[in-house]
């Protein structure tokens, strides 16, 4: 199993930016998929997941409104259109299942949000 995370960089408060996850090694499709994020200091935090087909999603408060998850099960492909970036937003993001039980993490992707 491998998740490989991409998209993430410098931005100023107020800018987007688009975050993908490919995934391989396992049935992709069949499972529910989330973004997460580690802030500096903090520890991993559920920011958005999605359901198996991609109907379903729950935000965290903090993004609801801003971020919208999605995903493309034929190309293995999970994103995150982050809208609105705020500094308190900065942090590596991660994609992996939506469950306790999850895969090995990738290396995530960094975003940094400048005031």
């Amino acid at each position: 199993v491998q998740f490989v995370e991409s998209g993430g960089g410098l931005v100023q408060a107020g800018g987007s930016l688009r975050l993908s996850c490919s995934a391989s090694g396992f049935s992709f499709g069949t499972y529910d998929m989330a973004w997460y994020r580690r802030a500096p200091g903090q520890e991993r935090k559920l920011v958005a997941s999605i359901g198996s087909t991609g109907v379903s999603t729950t935000y965290a408060d903090s993004v609801k409104g801003r971020f919208t998850i999605s995903r493309d099960n034929a190309k293995k492909m999970l994103y995150l259109q982050m809208n609105g970036l705020k500094p308190e937003d900065t942090a590596v993001y991660y994609c992996n299942r939506a469950s306790a039980v999850k895969y090995l993490w990738g290396q995530g992707t960094q975003v940094t949000v400048s005031a």
